[in-house]
């Protein structure tokens, strides 16, 4: 009887790491997709704020999207990893 409450514990176990693999996987994708869209925003408003800058402002804007894009990808590659295996 005890093998079996060990054996049901492991199962439960991997079942809600699966499940947090898959809640941790949206979550990062929803959290970049957020971040590049206030990014977008900001620098949409600091352009029409000043005009002149805007070659800098687009500049820091796309560095900072890909930096989101990539730990958000990090995560997500992360999050399939522990789901997979």
């Amino acid at each position: 009887m005890l093998t079996l409450t060990i054996i049901l514990q492991a199962v439960a176990n991997v079942a809600i790491a699966k499940l947090g693999a898959g809640i941790g996987a949206g979550i990062a994708a929803i959290a970049a997709a957020i971040g590049i869209g206030r990014i977008g925003s900001s620098a949409m408003e600091s352009i029409a704020r000043q005009p002149e800058a805007a070659g800098d402002i687009r500049t820091n804007m796309i560095v900072a999207a890909a930096l989101i894009e990539g730990v958000a990808f990090f995560a997500i590659v992360v999050c399939f990893l522990i789901l997979f295996v």
